[in-house]
């Protein structure tokens, strides 16, 4: 068994990821191309402004992207995973999936 620091999965999670409403946000954008907020924040069962906060930390790490538009003259805003997004949370998958399995 080797003992060189950072050889346990839990080095390889994503911190920002990991926390669970981000890892819940992921989660659900991982499954579609793009989502509207009202569905996110339903399936995710949190507040609009949390909603808001965690969306925000991960468009600024890269990993999400916010589109704002109008449908008809309501506003509507979408979230969709970025390409380092997806990258991200399938990584941090793995890790999960590894330390699970104890390896």
């Amino acid at each position: 068994m080797s003992t060189g620091e950072g050889q346990h999965a839990r080095h390889r999670l994503d911190e920002l990821i990991h926390a669970p409403v981000r890892l819940s946000i992921v989660a659900t954008l991982a499954q579609v191309d793009e989502a509207e907020f009202a569905h996110v924040r339903a399936t995710v069962e949190i507040p609009d402004s949390a909603l808001s906060k965690q969306a925000t930390q991960l468009e600024n790490a890269g990993y999400v992207k916010i589109r704002k538009g109008h449908v008809g003259k309501r506003p509507r805003t979408w979230l969709s995973l970025t390409p380092a997004g997806r990258t991200a949370y399938t990584r941090h998958l793995q890790a999960l999936r590894s330390i699970a399995e104890g390896h």
